[in-house]
Order: structure tokens, then C-alpha cells, then sequence
């Protein structure tokens, strides 16, 4: 769940903070078009590559802020402090010399975010939702970056183990013929 603070923080965003957070207050569930560029940044990714992305960085406690699902569309987003983008790609570029698909949101760009309640059934959630302002300390794009990397090759090697794995004949994969399991 959101905190007050980060409910504060997020709103500003908008092009009429007292209008977002009033509904908000008349509906903490609904989602609401905030621009990025001035209050954050987003880098969004497709579904199991983000949540590979943010579980890892979660384990390796390392700096990850508010980061929200669009199950709908299959996509996560990981918010960043507005400017991130040269330091993002920069770290992307140094950790592979093929990078992983990713949309990169600044300024001139929309994305709907959760409201500040959304139950586990909604189209939009939060997989961390904001509780204070992003602070600007540059590690944070630098660990997306390289958790994405590192995200993507697991779910790769995951992919192809698991094609191998099916292409293989039912006696080898310790299974009786003519039996399901």
C-alpha cells in the first residue's frame, strides 16, 4: 500500500495534483495518466522479464523504488528519477552489446499508474509502491540496468532448458510410454 507521502509525491506529477489526489480519495483503487519527465522517469519491461528483474533486486537488496504492473498488457514499470535515461543506457551498453527490449518513458510521455489501493485482481498493481520521494542517487538506474540484463539471460536459459526439455523423447525424460503423468 502506498503511504501518505508517497501519494503526495506521486500526484505531483500530475498536470493538476489536487485534482489527482481527490480522486484518489473518492476511489484508491482507480488509475490514473500521470506524464513522465518531471517528477519520474519509467522504464518498462515485458511482464516475466520485470518480474525477474524486480524479484532479483529485491534479493540482492539492492536500490530499486516503486515498481507497478500492467497485467493486462503483460508489462512492468520501474520508476526513476527524471534524467535517468543516459546513465541507464550507458550502464546497458557496458553490461551486454545486445540489451534486452525495454521502453524508456521521459518527458512527453504518459503512463497510467495504479491508484494508491488496488486489490490483487486489478488491471494495474503495485509490486512496490511509493512511500517518499525518489531520492536522485544514481545507483538505482545503475542496478536496473544490470539486474535487466542479467533478468533477461535467466528467462532465456530458462526458455530454451525448458524447449530441450519437451523435444526430448518420453523414455529419456524418465517417463513409461503410454503413460501421462
Amino acid at each position: 500500500m502506498m503511504t501518505r507521502r508517497g501519494l503526495g509525491w506521486l500526484s505531483e506529477a500530475a498536470d493538476l495534483p489536487e485534482h489527482c489526489r481527490e480522486v484518489w480519495a473518492d476511489d484508491p483503487r482507480r488509475p490514473y495518466a500521470l506524464p513522465t519527465g518531471r517528477v519520474f522517469d519509467m522504464v518498462v519491461l515485458e511482464q516475466r522479464v520485470g518480474v525477474e528483474t524486480f524479484d532479483q533486486l529485491e534479493r540482492h537488496h539492492m536500490p530499486v523504488g516503486p515498481v507497478m504492473a500492467d497485467w493486462a498488457t503483460r508489462q512492468v514499470g520501474f520508476f526513476l528519477v527524471p534524467g535517468s535515461r543516459e546513465r541507464f543506457e550507458r550502464t546497458l551498453s557496458t553490461e551486454t552489446p545486445e540489451p534486452p527490449a525495454y521502453r524508456y518513458l521521459g518527458k512527453d510521455c504518459v503512463a497510467v499508474v495504479p491508484g494508491p489501493m488496488p486489490l490483487s485482481g486489478d488491471r494495474y498493481t503495485w509490486l512496490r509502491a511509493p512511500m517518499v520521494r525518489l531520492d536522485s542517487a544514481p545507483t538505482r538506474a545503475v542496478a536496473l540496468a544490470a539486474m535487466l540484463v542479467a533478468a533477461h539471460e535467466l528467462v532465456c536459459r530458462a526458455d530454451r532448458y525448458g524447449e530441450a526439455l519437451s523435444r526430448r523423447p518420453a523414455i529419456a525424460r524418465g517417463e513409461e510410454p503410454g503413460h501421462d503423468r
